[in-house]
């Protein structure tokens, strides 16, 4: 309850205290290429080794080679004024064959496809995981209320994606999914949440690594950093949890072509006028405006930490670059033994996943990340780190231009 009050106060500050900001008048999106390399002055993957043994996880401003690389070309966005409360937030292996005896169990019936799709809310919904909070995790997403990876439990990503949609909606913007908060999302639902999804030839053949080291200098050898097995592929494609996948197909092996599994319905696109990105280091949440100063979307994000804050003031978005190549020097910092510079491939396991969203602030992006769950529960090392999904929808839509305001 704590939690949702401080983060009620901050989306009610903010809201209340943005200045009204005079509509510009975008220009068409023209391609722009970022052909620099951003320097990186700190150990991008530094945070996250400790925090998971999945595989290297980055934290922030990356060294980047931007080719080939895209952006969109916009006025710059007006300033509105922001002021807000602090808040308090928070290598599986590919899935082996079996055996008719050897047959996992059912999925318990609340958790088949038709009962999460018709889940209703109940009276004193509990915490931990719910078929209701697995139909609203995709509700919301849908909504442009990102709960990051979906995982069908409460939390505070969770939490605070409830509380974008109340206040993209009218609603007290409280966390808490209420009768009101649901009845509002069935309301804007206009697809089934969870779907029956075919496995392709093209989903098995990858390209797939067979791990991803986290030394660099083994990294720089490979062809890319792509992802190491199907089911992280269809976890991001999906917006999905890798585990909560497994849990929702407990007897496929996502081996076969034609193999049918259950995944949440997500949207891939966000609203055409992002006018102002607000990135909230207390709430660590990215919060979108339009011209009309209306938040239009949100995100869970990593954003710095107490040893390596994120920059504070406003900024503006000078590109974004896909699938960027990543240069290591290490005059920047030293990871591990590797004494000379680095030329890292792209991929989705890359350090910065695999988009790069450059800000007029020298090594500082928004960009992607290898493990979509730590994202919001773990400190970066300064940059703004998201979903793949996330900044991919973002650098999407983004313009050159539009302003980046960083609030405590």
């Amino acid at each position: 309850m704590f939690v949702r009050s401080l983060l009620a106060m901050s989306l009610s500050c903010i809201i209340a205290n943005v200045a009204f900001a005079a509509p510009t008048t975008e220009q068409p999106l023209n391609p722009k290429i970022i052909s620099a390399p951003v320097q990186d002055p700190i150990d991008p993957l530094a945070i996250d080794r400790a925090a998971s043994s999945v595989v290297a996880q980055p934290a922030s401003q990356p060294v980047m080679n931007t080719s080939p690389a895209s952006a969109v070309v916009a006025q710059p966005a007006s300033q509105p004024q922001v002021n807000t409360a602090s808040v308090v937030s928070q290598n599986l292996d590919k899935a082996p064959e079996t055996t008719a005896a050897a047959l996992p169990p059912e999925i318990p019936t609340s958790w088949k496809m038709d009962a999460i799709n018709n889940a209703e809310w109940p009276e004193g919904l509990p915490r931990g995981k719910h078929p209701a909070y697995a139909r609203a995790h995709v509700m919301l997403n849908n909504a442009h209320a990102s709960p990051g990876a979906i995982d069908g439990s409460s939390g505070k990503n969770t939490l605070k994606a409830i509380a974008s949609f109340q206040q993209m909606n009218g609603i007290t913007p409280t966390g808490e999914l209420t009768k009101e908060t649901w009845d509002a999302l069935v309301a804007k639902q206009t697809k089934p949440a969870y779907v029956e999804y075919t496995i392709t030839e093209d989903d098995l053949k990858g390209p797939y690594a067979d791990s991803i080291p986290s030394d660099y200098a083994l990294q720089a050898k490979m062809k890319g950093l792509y992802y190491t097995r199907v089911t992280e592929m269809l976890g991001e494609k999906f917006h999905m949890d890798e585990n909560f996948l497994k849990q929702l197909n407990p007897r496929a092996n996502f081996k076969k072509v034609g193999e049918k599994i259950v995944v949440a319905n997500v949207r891939n696109d966000l609203p055409e006028d992002i006018h102002l990105i607000v990135a909230h280091k207390g709430a660590r949440q990215l919060y979108l405006f339009n011209s009309q100063n209306q938040m239009i979307a949100s995100f869970p994000a990593t954003i710095g930490s107490t040893d390596t804050p994120s920059p504070t003031g406003t900024y503006k978005v000078t590109g974004v670059a896909k699938n960027p190549w990543y240069s290591y020097s290490p005059s920047n910092f030293v990871q591990g033994k590797n004494l000379k510079p680095l030329s890292l491939p792209p991929g989705p396991n890359a350090p910065v996943g695999n988009i790069w969203i450059g800000l007029s602030k020298k090594s500082f992006g928004i960009h992607g990340t290898p493990n979509p769950s730590l994202i919001s529960k773990t400190a970066s090392h300064g940059c703004i780190r998201l979903t793949n999904w996330d900044a991919n929808d973002l650098g999407a839509k983004v313009r050159s231009g539009v302003t980046v305001k960083f609030l405590e």
